[in-house]
């Protein structure tokens, strides 16, 4: 699959969970270091529940307001208690669905090598600045 914003948003119409998965490919070329957690942005459906096609801005504005992201990886010592952070348990895995502030995490692409201007949208946060799970992405604005 493409990975760029509007063929993720179309494909979100049916499953926004698979349609970053897919935009995303296979990972085994990444590694995540230390207590970092590798998010994928999540893009809201193309189409409203009305079906109203939204407009490319507001696809963009997912990639730079998205509070939420889908965890794709993380480092060896992600929630791992450690002298400064006491995580009580809580952990979180690939697949589940997390809310975080936009401005906490690094912002890089997953790139399609087939074609350079197109890229999955994802960010890089510690452990520590993931605020909590969500089932539903459409949930949190």
């Amino acid at each position: 699959m493409r990975a760029n914003l509007r063929d993720i948003a179309a494909a979100a119409n049916h499953d926004p969970k698979q349609a970053l998965l897919d935009a995303a490919g296979d990972l085994s070329d990444y590694q995540v270091f230390h207590n970092l957690v590798l998010v994928a942005t999540y893009v809201q459906p193309e189409k409203t529940k009305g079906g109203i096609l939204l407009p490319d801005g507001s696809l963009e504005e997912d990639r730079f307001q998205g509070k939420i992201g889908l965890v794709l990886k993380k480092g060896p010592l992600a929630f791992k208690d450690d002298s400064v952070a006491k995580f009580g348990g809580v952990d979180v895995e690939p697949g589940d669905w997390v809310m975080y502030r936009p401005s906490d995490g690094i912002e890089c692409f997953i790139r399609d090598r087939r074609h350079i201007n197109n890229g999955l949208p994802c960010r890089l946060i510690e452990d520590s600045l993931i605020k909590g799970t969500v089932t539903d992405p459409s949930l949190i604005y």
